[in-house]
């Protein structure tokens, strides 16, 4: 499977602080890429590496064979990746249909994803486009939140922390929309706490910790043991 993205010797820092030390990461077309670690593990950063957002002070970030770790954020976006950030961000002045709306600007010519698509792939959302956002439940927000991104057209869909404070339905319903998402031609990157959820959708897992990846392999491949102890970085003499 060729590369789509690829991540060689990144490093970054907020600051004086380096928050990524070297990381390594290659997504394929049409995978999902899951990376796992525990709360100030460097996750986050790494999305925010990728997106342009965080600064990037050693190694790059190529897009179908091009590089974009020099482009800014909003031309990053444009160059087709795109992010379902943690806590949703929507706008709470603005209706669901709005808020989704807002994710066309950055839009590629026509791709596969428009308003139509998005609310097929989560109906609740065309029954309460009109209401505003805030009106919501926490899943219905996140799945406005995925919508937006969606509606860039984005080859590479980086979504962070996806179940943070939800359910384990709604959870469910949320990443039961990941077969259709692949399908429409986008790869996924997937930053989650819940490992249970991230060995399940994921064709490859990372582990980090402190800013560099600990472990990285096919969910089937992985002993639990193995993931336990990269998680909280337990080495065995």
């Amino acid at each position: 499977m060729s590369a789509l993205l690829e991540i060689s010797e990144l490093t970054a820092h907020y600051g004086d602080f380096q928050a990524l030390f070297g990381v390594d990461l290659v997504l394929g077309q049409g995978q999902t890429l899951a990376i796992i670690g525990a709360n100030g593990a460097g996750k986050t950063t790494l999305m925010r590496a990728i997106t342009g957002i965080a600064q990037v002070t050693a190694g790059t970030v190529t897009l179908d064979g091009k590089r974009i770790d020099p482009l800014t954020a909003p031309d990053i976006l444009r160059a087709g990746i795109s992010m379902v950030p943690e806590g949703r961000k929507l706008f709470p002045s603005l209706s669901v249909e709005e808020n989704l709306m807002i994710g066309a600007h950055a839009r590629k010519g026509s791709g596969f994803w428009n308003l139509a698509r998005v609310c097929e792939l989560f109906p609740v959302l065309a029954e309460r486009r009109h209401q505003p956002s805030t009106s919501l439940s926490g899943g219905q927000q996140q799945m406005v939140s995925i919508g937006r991104a969606l509606m860039s057209n984005p080859s590479v869909l980086l979504c962070d922390e996806l179940s943070l404070g939800l359910a384990p339905v709604i959870i469910r319903e949320i990443y039961a929309a990941f077969p259709t998402i692949r399908e429409s031609g986008t790869a996924i990157i997937v930053v989650e706490q819940d490992i249970g959820q991230a060995l399940q959708v994921a064709d490859t897992v990372h582990c980090m910790m402190e800013g560099r990846i600990t472990l990285s392999g096919r969910p089937g491949d992985l002993s639990r043991e193995a993931i336990h102890d990269a998680y909280f970085g337990i080495t065995h003499s």
